[in-house]
């Protein structure tokens, strides 16, 4: 069986994305009208700058009773994000996402073009389990040497 690459694996490749000066507020309805868990960051250029998640909104805006009115993405943002090209095999990019406990991975193509973002919930139940098995047998390995 062939290995789907990100791009493949990408339902839509809607990308949602304001700039770093747009409120919280703002991000939450976007992400909300386009049924998706993220927001990229993006500058002059579409230059990515950063990425706000679900779990972003929850952390640093709703747990810290932060105004997400008053509060522009630039100061909630993860800054720099991690990255994937698309044709990143899925498995790889779950491995990724598993062991730096990320849930959305930008995908960027020539010339730094984002594309779109690869969400956990794209990959199969079989590239779920294969990246699972991956993370396991290097975690058993690092532990074995050190």
């Amino acid at each position: 069986m062939t290995q789907r690459t990100v791009y493949q694996s990408m339902p839509r490749r809607l990308l949602v994305s304001l700039p770093p000066g747009a409120s919280v507020h703002e991000a939450a309805c976007v992400m909300t009208r386009a049924n998706c868990g993220s927001v990229l960051v993006v500058g002059a250029g579409t230059q990515l700058l950063g990425i706000v998640t679900e779990r972003d909104l929850m952390t640093r805006v709703v747990a810290k009773a932060v105004d997400p009115s008053k509060t522009t993405l630039a100061s909630v943002m993860t800054p720099n994000p991690r990255c994937i090209g698309p044709n990143t095999k899925v498995e790889d990019a779950v491995l990724i996402m598993l062991e730096r406990g990320f849930r959305h991975l930008p995908v960027v193509g020539e010339g730094n073009t984002l594309l779109g973002v690869f969400s956990a919930r794209d990959a199969m139940p079989r590239e779920i389990g294969a990246a699972v098995s991956l993370a396991e047998f290097n975690e058993q390995v690092n532990d074995s040497l050190g």
